[in-house]
């Protein structure tokens, strides 16, 4: 035998590069369907396109984010339903463009795992596709990463990168934020993509399968429920900001809840008085304060509890602000207002969340 035919391989160390070429050939109808003006969604070079010139902007600002999913991961990976956490992945990123002012315009994934199943792969880059469209990005490009010996078993990885653009004149927040605007809070559809570690905890602790029916949504499994994907609000965003001219502000209520992001759109010295009666509590919420029998306080910095956007608006406007999120398919509720901030506390409460 030769020696060269006694070496070891690649596939013989765990990485598959047959397997990743079918993934892309898996893939490549579900980028196609994500194009827009500026990108044909091709994949297959090294590197995306964009060009800006189509859109017409004349003073561009580019604004960047990036995130992942957390443990919300695993909990895909252990229900074997993979078909959604795509779809988070570009709601975490988008929804962070579009609360400054930014429109979306391409997204780029990176998907790591122990052994790639291109069926999987492809399964997870359907949801980013789905994810994509609705926040009208185009997917130009990724990388999928086979590293055995990292990841164990079935696991995988996920993170997102966008960019998104603005007029100049046009970023969030304004700088007339002011004692007295109106807070109105968008609905959410679940627990998003925060504070699973928790989540799972709590799931845990109640020796629930993720196969038996949900206790708060008895028509589906708990894995399908909990796994509800992250509310995409770009396209309302856009239209209310565009539409009315008075959107002063908007909060994306990610990990840390109100009291960690209502702040971040702020201008010093002021805070937000919420008025927790009003915010409209979810179900998967009541159970999880329940079961693991979390404080209110808690449940206010981990979750979403409910409204997964904030939006900051002038009184005289609010009307017609939360007019316009109502028509763009969006449930808006006015839920405080903008105060003068006393202490080191720039989020305070009046009432209490509906938890029972």
């Amino acid at each position: 035998m030769a020696e060269k035919e006694r070496g070891l391989t690649y596939a013989q160390a765990g990485v598959d590069i047959d397997a990743g070429n079918r993934m892309v050939e898996l893939i490549k109808p579900l980028v196609r369907a994500t194009a827009r003006a500026g990108a044909d969604a091709e994949i297959g070079g090294f590197g995306g396109l964009f060009d800006l010139k189509p859109l017409g902007f004349k003073d561009p600002i580019l604004v960047a984010a990036n995130d992942g999913v957390g443990t919300k991961v695993k909990i895909a990976i252990e229900t074997g339903r993979h078909d959604t956490i795509g779809i988070d992945l570009v709601a975490m990123s988008v929804n962070d463009l579009v609360v400054q002012g930014a429109e979306p315009l391409f997204f780029l994934d990176y998907y790591a795992t122990g052994k790639l199943e291109p069926e999987i792969g492809a399964a997870v880059v359907a949801g980013i596709s789905v994810g994509c469209k609705e926040a009208g990005c185009a997917l130009i490009g990724g990388e999928t990463a086979e590293m055995p010996g990292l990841y164990q078993g079935d696991d995988y990885d996920l993170a997102g990168f966008a960019v998104g653009a603005a007029e100049r004149g046009a970023l969030l927040p304004r700088p007339d934020i002011a004692e007295g605007d109106t807070i109105i809070g968008l609905a959410a559809s679940g627990v998003h993509s925060n504070g699973f570690s928790l989540v799972r905890k709590v799931v845990a602790k109640s020796g629930l399968f993720w196969t038996a029916p949900a206790p708060f949504d008895a028509a589906r499994s708990l894995g399908e429920a909990i796994l509800t994907p992250t509310r995409i609000y770009v396209k309302s965003c856009l239209a209310a900001i565009r539409g009315t001219k008075a959107v002063k502000g908007l909060a994306h209520i990610t990990g840390g809840g109100f009291p960690d992001n209502i702040p971040r759109v702020l201008p010093k010295g002021l805070g937000a008085r919420i008025d927790l009666a009003r915010v409209p509590v979810l179900p998967v919420f009541k159970w999880l304060a329940s079961e693991g029998n979390i404080a209110q306080n808690e449940m206010l910095r981990t979750f979403n509890c409910g409204i997964g956007m904030i939006v900051i608006a002038a009184p005289k406007d609010a009307a017609a602000v939360a007019q316009a999120f109502t028509a763009a398919g969006e449930t808006a509720v006015t839920i405080g207002s903008v105060v003068r901030s006393v202490g080191e506390a720039r989020v305070v409460y009046d009432g209490k969340l509906d938890l029972g």
